[in-house]
Formats: structure tokens, sequence, C-alpha cells
């Protein structure tokens, strides 16, 4: 794997240079260094990688550039983007950069009136869709939209009826057009590109939103080359080294790295067919490193526990081994002493017979760093991985930091931390706990909420709205969302993300939302796993229908008892759950439960389940509920059932 200082003698030039330019001007100045002998980005189409070299880059987001010039685009217009994990976001993103557009990426599962209501706040004139699904979302309320002039589809698949609107155009014709455009105008492109300073705004992104109305943070392109130079001296990728583009474009995430950290490092991005096929495609590419959600761990080591238990009894025998042997390795590690010798030889043995098998069959057998942000997650979760030598590491940022700034270094990795910050960002902690922080990936402000903007930073520090601590280390440990964090009847102060993190490593637990503000003790609300525990119901022969159902059979009600008494015996006596209700449906982003990156909408989740919550104080051992259920179809039911409070002492 190539380490970062021959990245830099790769490249000609030290990394600061790119502080002073563009993100297209960083992918002009790699396409004439890198040129046709390194591949840029690889697709994987119908079971074949696609390759794209340096200048193929370039060429894309040159002619999409013209083409979206030819239809009118002008400097400081938004250009919105709404695509799955394809080269076709980063044509659009970089090439409306080139011309001094701004680009703003929306979730594909948003419903009709989120993109609808996003499209009207920053008035955008030109729309890159993925497929019909997202151009029936748009043209369903166009009448909405005056103000946008072309939708241009990526996928062709069932647009033919849709040949005779005039606000239509393929991503093909697209090209075509730029094509076009280059030819009448020779050097056009190059003076656009060359006007482009590294203070402007290169994207916005929407906040997550789990207090409310999302807001649209502006990063400038100083944000990410700031970004990727604190990476590239932190971590060792350079050019040639495997990236796997897997979390949502929308994401600060994937930009951070696909127009940030990839682009200045001259890194290979990958996409993925299908989410379907990602552990597989994994195997094929062997990416060096990985940041994805927490969820997505969470899920692989629930995934990984349910194939052990069902495993034969020798296998499960050595598996279990092998994990102690590996925990006591992770415990040596975290208490910063020397394994010993034969615990060494034992880890030997269990990484060459149990763990890198296992690695391999998921996908993760090549990564040299692993990395969860996005939502807190259990240290259980860290723990399990990497006891099966997976070195995977917790890391925390924002979107307004332009991504992940604090990072657990490898040979200092505390479960319970988020590390220390990467070269060129201060963290500090205020009076009241808040964490604060400074350097050159801050934003540049909130679009068009300059109270927002100011209300953001204290002193020229930005107020990140965590509370958290430094450790006698320097790491970093976040406690939770000030705002979140619960005062409980008796003064007891602690963070809902610290029980429930814990909750979702269980097998069985999909989500749990904590409350107590004020109250006398802990309650819960629980969504399981239907498909875990729909396979458990059905080893013991236990009959249901839906999830609701599910939800409320008696035994499965016994199994999730079970599980929260073992998270209790983690838990000090003020924050052990005492009661708990399992939800007769899943909370879902489009019910605004969550928000588009998996977060709970803690506020709104209270006010919509009050009843429920109330139940559990004052004494009731039912209660009836009445709610909407939104089926696959996109259709809304209605459902009334009865959830039983479950009490855990």
């Amino acid at each position: 794997m190539p380490a970062t200082n021959n990245h830099e003698q790769t490249m000609g030039t030290p990394q600061g240079a790119y502080a002073h330019l563009t993100l297209p001007q960083v992918l002009s100045m790699q396409a004439q260094t890198l040129g046709h002998r390194h591949v840029a980005l690889r697709e994987k189409a119908y079971g074949i990688w696609q390759r794209y070299t340096w200048k193929d880059y370039f060429a894309y987001v040159k002619n999409t550039a013209l083409a979206m010039m030819a239809l009118g685009l002008k400097r400081s217009d938004i250009v919105t983007i709404i695509t799955d994990n394809h080269p076709e976001w980063l044509f659009s993103e970089l090439g409306a950069q080139a011309l001094g557009g701004v680009s703003l990426n929306l979730f594909t599962s948003a419903v009709a009136s989120e993109l609808v209501q996003a499209l009207i706040r920053v008035r955008s004139p030109l729309v890159v869709a993925q497929d019909q699904e997202q151009i029936d979302k748009l043209l369903e309320q166009i009448d909405k939209l005056p103000f946008l002039r072309t939708i241009v589809y990526i996928d062709p698949t069932g647009m033919g009826p849709y040949r005779d609107n005039p606000l239509l155009i393929s991503f093909r014709e697209l090209l075509e057009l730029g094509k076009k455009h280059d030819r009448e105008h020779p050097g056009l492109f190059e003076q656009e590109l060359g006007k482009g300073r590294a203070d402007e705004t290169a994207l916005m992104i929407m906040t997550s939103g789990t207090t409310g109305v999302s807001k649209l943070a502006m990063l400038t392109h100083r944000n990410f080359t700031a970004m990727a130079r604190q990476w590239l001296s932190s971590v060792p990728v350079g050019v040639g080294s495997d990236w796997m583009s897997m979390s949502p474009p929308a994401w600060i995430v994937d930009q951070m790295w696909g127009v940030g950290v990839t682009l200045a490092g001259g890194m290979t991005m990958n996409f993925p067919e299908t989410v379907e096929t990602i552990q597989q495609d994994f195997r094929e590419i062997g990416p060096s490193v990985l940041i994805t959600s927490s969820r997505f761990w969470e899920d692989l080591a629930s995934k990984i526990r349910v194939k052990i238990d069902d495993a034969g009894f020798v296998n499960r025998a050595c598996f279990s081994l092998a994990e102690k042997i590996g925990s006591a390795v992770v415990q040596c590690e975290a208490e910063r002493r020397p394994a010993p010798v034969w615990l060494k030889m034992l880890n030997a043995w269990a990484s060459l017979a149990v763990f890198r098998p296992l690695l391999d069959r998921v996908g993760c057998s090549r990564f040299v760093s692993a990395y969860t942000g996005g939502h807190p997650i259990s240290p259980d979760v860290i723990r399990f991985f990497r006891a099966v030598g997976l070195n995977l590491k917790q890391c925390y940022g924002l979107t307004e930091t332009c991504g992940i700034f604090q990072v657990q270094p490898d040979d200092q990795v505390k479960l319970e931390t988020v590390g220390t910050s990467l070269p060129g960002t201060a963290v500090r902690i205020s009076e009241d706990q808040e964490v604060l922080v400074s350097g050159d990936t801050v934003f540049a402000g909130y679009h068009d909420d300059y109270d927002a903007t100011r209300a953001s930073f204290d002193q020229g520090w930005l107020r990140t709205g965590d509370a958290g601590y430094l450790d006698s280390d320097g790491h970093l440990i976040i406690i939770g969302r000030k705002q979140d964090i619960i005062r409980d009847k008796h003064g007891n102060a602690f963070s809902p993300d610290f029980i429930e993190t814990r909750l979702k490593f269980s097998l069985f637990v999909k989500e749990a939302v904590i409350f107590g503000e004020g109250r006398p003790f802990i309650t819960a609300l629980i969504n399981i796993d239907m498909g875990n525990v729909g396979n458990w119901a059905e080893e013991r022969m236990i009959p249901y229908t839906t999830y609701t159902d599910l939800s409320q059979q008696p035994r499965v009600e016994e199994l999730i008892l079970e599980e929260v008494r073992q998270v209790n015996t983690q838990l000090p006596v003020p924050m052990k759950i005492r009661k708990f209700v399992l939800l007769y449906k899943l909370l879902d982003a489009d019910d605004e439960e969550l928000t588009r990156t998996g977060k709970v909408r803690r506020r709104f989740v209270y006010g919509l389940y009050l009843p429920m919550i109330e139940a559990m104080y004052d004494g009731r051992n039912e209660v009836e509920v009445e709610g909407k259920v939104r089926y696959r179809d996109g259709q809304v039911g209605m459902i009334r059932t009865t959830v039983r409070v479950i009490s855990v002492e």
C-alpha cells in the first residue's frame, strides 16, 4: 500500500499547495499528473468493474460542466443532485463547481414533499436525478417549482413515456451537449475553471435535523482540501489506495472522502453494484480504509453472531474460545500493556484458524483501518470487532466541520473515546462541558440563516452542541448531545445515548429510545429486529404474521426482557431501565421519526408516543394505541392494537 510520503512524491507538489485550489482545479492537476496511468474511479455494473482513469474523470467533469453552461447555469447557481453512489454524482458535483456553481445532495430515500421543500429553499434551476422514481417525485409537484429549468436523469430505465417532456434530458444527452459546446467554444471551460477561488462555497449539506428543520451547512473548497491534508498526513493511504463509496452522497462522510481525501490523495474511489453485493465487492477490491455509520457495524456484528449461533457445536466452541482470546488481547491494548507471549501465540492461532476466514467471508479481511461515525456506538461492538482482528475505531465529526476530525491513533485505541484531533484541528471544552472546535475545516455558515450561524460560534470556536471532556491522554469522550442530557426527578444526569447503544448491541434490538427527564425512573421504547427475532420465533415454532403481531408475542416480550436485564447489569442504579414497551411498528424516516441518516428525532418521538410513555409512569399494565403505518408501496394505513407495559424488576 502506498504511504503518504510516496503519495506526495507522486503528486510532485506539497499537499499544502491545494489550500489555494478549488476541488475541480485539484482534479485538473491530478489528471495532468496521474493521467491514464492510474485508475480514479471504478463502478461495478452487471458484475463487471468499469474503470475511469484520472484523464477520463476530468473529461467527464469537463463535458458535464460545459453542458450545464449551455443549459444556462451561472456562477453561484445551486445544482441539486439526487443520486445513489455512482460516478455521475461526482461528474455533476465537480462539473457545477468548475463553473462556480454550488451543489446540494439530497437523499434518494426522501419523499416527494421533502425534495420539493429543499428545492424551494435554494431555488435550484437544475436537478440531476437517479432514475424514474426520483423523476416521478419531482413531476408530482412540479407546479411548485417554476424556477426549475432542467432535470437530468441518469438511469433511462422506464423513461420512454417521458420523452416529450421538455424539462427532461438524459445524462448521456447531457454529455453529448457538453462535447458540442466545447467544439463551439474552445478554451471556455479552462477559462471558467481558472476563475474559481478556494474560499467560495463548494457544496451545501443538510444537517441531520434531529431537533427540527434541517439547516443547510455551506462548505468551501478550502474546507475539503484542509480535511484531505489532515487525513492524508495521518492515515497510510495515497495514490492507488482503494476507498469504497457506500454511504449516501448526501451524508458528509462520503463527501469528505469522495471529493476531498480521494481527490487530493490520488486514491481510487469504488462504487459497489448494489447494497446486497457490498461484501462480495469488498472481497474483490480489498479497500484499505472504510468509514461508515454505526448502524452498518451494529448490523454486521448482529449477522455474524446469528451465523455463529446457527453453526454446529464444534464451530461455536472454536469461535467462543477464539473470541475470549481476542478479547484478552484487546483488554491488554486498552490498558496499554504488552500481551504475554503465550497470549500472543494463542491469538495467532485464533487469527489463522477462525478470524481470518470469518473476516474474509464478510469482505473485511484487507482493511488496514475501519472507522465508525455518525452516531454513538456501543463499546461492545468495537470490542467485538477488535477481538476478531478488525481494526475498528470510533471517530467523531460534524457536517459543520466538513466531516471527521477526531480519530483514535492505532497505538492508543480506547473503546470509550473518539480519539485525538487530526493535525490542524483544535478542540477544547467550554465551562459548561460543550465541545468546541477550531480549524480550516470549519464551515462558512448556514445558507440564508444568519442567526443560526452566529449562534453556532463562541469567540471564533464552533459550538458542536455535544457535551464531553478530555481524558488524561487527551482523548475526547463524548457524553451526548447537550440538549439531550437527562436529569431525572432526583437530579441524576446522564445521556440517553449511553444506554441506547448498549441496548442495540443485542441481536434482537433494532432501535431504542430512552426517556426519564424529570421522572422517577428510566423507561424505554424498543423496536425489535424483525429478522433476528423472526428467526428465533420460527425455531421455537411461534406463529406470527406481521411485525406488530411478532412484537406483541408474550415469549418475544420475555426474550427482550432478558436482554434489558443484561444491559441493566452494566449500568449504575440511577440509569437502570425500570419499564419498557415494544413498539408496534418500526421507527421510520418517512414518518419523521428518524433522520435520513438514521438518527432518532427524540422530541418528535416523545410527542408521538406520549400516551405509551405516560402509561409506563402511571402504573398501567397495558395501553391501547392507534397510529399510522406506512407500507412498502408507500400507502399509509391505520393500526389499532394494545401494547403491554413490561416491568424489568
